[in-house]
């Protein structure tokens, strides 16, 4: 017999087979006189009237039975075709789409068209927060590099063959120290657009309307976490590779052979490389911590479990995304870069004045920053979205997500009727 309650296996039980041994239906051949009376009823249903479970005679019937038996059953594979019911051939319920994903494993062209499906319903509100947090953003570099890293900075002596071991640390002391202050603020900005831009996403995944006002209620509680998760992440990525980088800086104190500087070379690498692999297996601890309510340790083991066995696949598309990123920034940014340098004579001459910019005038830090602050506008909303997506499809695949969604879209539709127009 079968535990699972409310169904029995199909077929006689174990005591029923004593009884119905050697029995036949009425009027069976080998039937006689003295035989056993039958089982079978006389009346049997023509050939052809039985129905798959869950399906009507029209061959239709309840869409998410057969998701909840794969679900169960840990089969998360999209059905391919179709089956027999119904004294034909069905084609498969399709899945519900009431946001901006059907509600079933997502190939990687759905992910990436759902987070642009989400800035394109709900641009009032993605546009909006994407384009406070770059402007403030972009201020608050403009006038650091402008009145505190402009007389602090000083990168000539990087390319001055001459320099001194001094002038060296020095000049590298304040370049690292410029880029330090430009990545904590845009993390700042990020982890503000991360927290907003992720209640939008989920709540776009339903059809739900949302406003900057909800999606900041929503967020706010976990800010304080999501900053934690998001310092703590590029902090012990840089201590793997520090420490890996150690049997290297003490071989070569020890020693100043020419190997110190292979194995130093050879521990940056193994280090850079667990660090991409912890970072990839934690990609979706922010999504976990800012749906789940989760603490910053929860989120991330959340991230390992939904991850494991799928690290290629959210590499590869986590990759793809900042390679879209990259190539959409690169092509917005570039033509107001030329054109602040034709209008101010200005121009960065090497790949280190692109990355210290101290010494720009108050016209090319402007006219540069209007291009960064649209390039952000744009590139958030893909980023963060496709992180949400991500994590919503391993949960679909490992966890049967999709059966909840359903339900809780199924009763939004019933309480109130959808919106007229997509947006708020």
């Amino acid at each position: 017999m079968n535990d699972t309650p409310g169904w029995a296996a199909p077929g006689p039980g174990p005591s029923d087979d004593r009884d119905r041994e050697g029995a036949t239906p009425e009027g069976a051949e080998g039937a006689g006189p003295g035989a056993s009376p039958s089982k079978w009823s006389k009346e049997q249903p023509p050939p052809g009237q039985w129905s798959a479970p869950g399906t009507t005679g029209s061959g239709s019937g309840d869409s998410w039975g057969g998701r909840r038996t794969r679900a169960e059953s840990g089969d998360r594979t999209p059905p391919s075709g179709g089956g027999w019911g119904g004294g034909g051939w069905t084609q498969p319920p399709a899945a519900a789409k009431p946001g901006v994903i059907p509600l079933r494993p997502l190939g990687v062209g759905e992910i990436l068209d759902g987070a642009v499906s989400t800035l394109r319903a709900h641009w009032r509100t993605v546009l909006g927060i994407s384009l406070m947090i770059a402007v403030v953003t972009q201020v608050v570099l403009i006038l650091l590099q402008r009145f505190v890293l402009r007389d602090a900075v000083d990168v000539a002596a990087l390319e001055d063959p001459s320099a001194t071991t001094d002038e060296l640390l020095d000049a590298m002391g304040g370049a690292l120290l410029d880029s330090g202050l430009v990545l904590l603020v845009s993390l700042l900005g990020t982890i503000v657009a991360t927290a907003l831009l992720t209640m939008v996403t989920s709540r776009a995944v339903l059809g739900q309307p949302v406003s900057l006002s909800d999606a900041w209620r929503d967020a706010r509680p976990q800010l304080s976490r999501l900053a934690g998760l998001t310092l703590l992440l590029p902090l012990i990525a840089i201590g793997l590779v520090a420490v890996a980088m150690v049997p290297g800086v003490l071989l070569g104190m020890a020693s100043g052979s020419e190997g110190a500087a292979a194995l130093l070379a050879l521990g940056a690498l193994a280090g850079a490389g667990v660090a991409v692999w912890l970072t990839i297996r934690f990609s979706l601890a922010s999504a976990a911590l800012m749906l789940e309510k989760q603490g910053v340790v929860k989120a991330m083991r959340r991230s390992a479990k939904l991850v494991r066995g799928s690290w290629w696949r959210v590499f590869g598309i986590q990759l793809l995304a900042q390679l879209l990123v990259m190539i959409v920034s690169s092509i917005i940014l570039l033509p107001f870069s030329r054109v602040a340098a034709v209008i101010t004579g200005e121009s960065a001459a090497s790949a280190l004045d692109e990355m210290v910019v101290t010494n720009f005038g108050w016209t090319y830090l402007i006219i540069t920053g209007v291009g960064s602050v649209i390039g952000a506008m744009l590139t958030l909303p893909i980023v963060a979205g496709v992180t949400v997506l991500l994590y919503i499809d391993q949960r679909i695949r490992r966890e049967a997500l999709d059966v909840e969604l359903t339900r809780a879209a199924a009763a939004q539709s019933q309480e109130s009727p959808p919106p007229s127009a997509p947006g708020s």
